[in-house]
């Protein structure tokens, strides 16, 4: 009786609170895991709020630890961090699908919708050919990616250990987890290595464009190479999606190089003992780690206040829809900025590349916005709460890299207390499932409600 009545009730749950609590699900196990002894490696000992901590970072591909990855963990422990990190980067629901199609299981029509919406897919057509391509396009990236590590950790650390670093560190880029084998320092000995830097820097910007704009670019480039298209007309022929993703992407990697690079220059603490080529390089990975990565080649604490409120920028935004990066997603910035141009403008749609952008989207634009400066709000109280005396910009660079699923601190991740932890852990969840999710899980009876009543207008003062 008691197992008919939670099918039931779990029939009855829509797809925001699926995705919702089988993340929670997922991380809970992986924490119960982590906390066994046979995960921690000899010496170690490892609290119940590091275990779920970890489960957490991973499987919401967040990358804040607060044990070293390489030396806390054994070979289990490693294993099972890796397995968190995959789950959390191709998607809890896609990797259930993917699972049901390779057992020839049908998918049924609510599992359908499912994956619809977690996608954010306009139609539910060909849903399972999306799910095939998400997977086969991570294990691509992945694997050219773990090639390009091994050609440097082979040679200097042996076959199994250099394989091994290079599978993790291709893995945790791509997902964007930020989490590394390397010790406590990430790449930061590895600032001046050109191989190294871009493999990191193209995995997370890969990841962070999304699959779709990826298929949509593959698409035209194949019909350029059967001559179907000429060059001139490449970016007029890409669906909308693709243009704001890539100009959004374009202008905040080019922009926050530029900052970082000026604002850097002669700060012999960060980059100002580099030669010039290499301040151009560590500008840009910066820029690009921002963007939900994690791992860093500079010490987050040692940049200056400008290049710091960059950073708390740069990680609330994010990267792209239908990728594995977080934050509120270069679109929700662009459509917020197209819309404040409009109303500046007097004009009524907001429009873009001859596209008139639906006011459902400003909408939802405004509620992710909205509600992801509201957790961050609420986080920094808690945490100031339970450590008063706690540094405000670190604070305010830990909560935001937690939102935005980033993994970067100024080093307040090892010393904070347990009160502390669990604040992060839920901040880190919900920035992985993201506001609006949770928000429709919340609210989902009352929008179900349909309006019929229609009040009057009356008028108000704005600003």
């Amino acid at each position: 009786m008691f197992i008919q009545n939670l099918q039931y009730k779990l029939h009855k749950l829509n797809t925001a609170q699926i995705i919702t609590l089988s993340f929670a699900g997922v991380i809970f196990v992986g924490g119960l895991i982590l906390w066994l002894p046979l995960c921690t490696a000899p010496g170690q000992t490892t609290s119940f709020s590091d275990a779920m901590f970890t489960a957490t970072t991973c499987v919401c591909v967040t990358g804040l630890v607060t044990v070293v990855t390489a030396t806390h963990w054994s070979l289990i422990g490693k294993l099972v961090i890796l397995l968190l990190i995959q789950i959390g980067g191709i998607g809890l629901i896609a990797l259930a699908s993917v699972i049901f199609i390779y057992l020839n299981k049908k998918i049924s029509m609510k599992n359908r919708r499912m994956i619809q919406e977690s996608y954010n897919l306009e139609q539910m057509s060909g849903l399972v050919k999306v799910v095939r391509k998400v997977v086969l396009c991570v294990f691509a990236a992945e694997g050219i990616g773990a090639i390009s590590y091994g050609i440097y950790f082979i040679p200097r650390v042996g076959l199994v250990k250099g394989a091994g670093q290079a599978v993790f560190t291709a893995v945790s880029a791509f997902c964007n987890a930020g989490i590394d084998l390397l010790g406590d320092n990430s790449l930061a000995d590895y600032v001046t290595n050109p191989l190294l830097n871009f493999t990191t820097i193209s995995l997370i910007i890969a990841s962070g464009l999304g699959f779709t704009v990826w298929w949509d670019l593959g698409k035209r480039f194949k019909l350029i190479f059967q001559k179907k298209l000429s060059f001139g007309r490449f970016y007029r022929t890409l669906h909308l999606q693709s243009k704001i993703v890539l100009v959004t992407t374009g202008i905040l990697l080019v922009g926050g190089t530029f900052l970082i690079f000026l604002f850097e220059y002669d700060n012999p603490a960060s980059i100002g003992k580099l030669t010039l080529g290499q301040k151009l390089m560590a500008s840009l990975f910066q820029a690009v780690t921002t963007r939900t990565a994690g791992f860093f080649t500079v010490d987050q604490a040692a940049f200056t206040n400008g290049t710091a409120m960059l950073c708390l920028f740069l990680m609330l935004i994010g990267g792209s829809p239908m990728g594995t990066a977080g934050g509120i997603k270069t679109t929700t910035l662009a459509v917020l900025v197209l819309s404040i141009i409009t109303n500046l403008r007097g004009k009524k749609d907001v429009e873009v590349c001859g596209r008139k952008i639906r006011s459902s989207y400003v909408r939802s634009a405004l509620v992710v916005a909205g509600m992801a400066v509201s957790v961050l709000f609420v986080s920094l109280l808690a945490f100031f709460a339970v450590m008063p005396d706690a540094p405000f910009i670190d604070v305010l660079y830990e909560l935001t890299s937690a939102v935005g699923t980033v993994g970067l601190s100024r080093g307040l991740t090892s010393v904070l207390n347990t009160p502390a932890k669990w604040i992060v852990i839920f901040t880190m969840y919900i920035g992985r499932i993201g506001p609006l999710t949770l928000g429709a899980a919340v609210v989902s009876r009352a929008q179900k409600k349909s309006e019929k009543v229609h009040l009057a207008e009356e008028n108000i003062m704005i600003g």
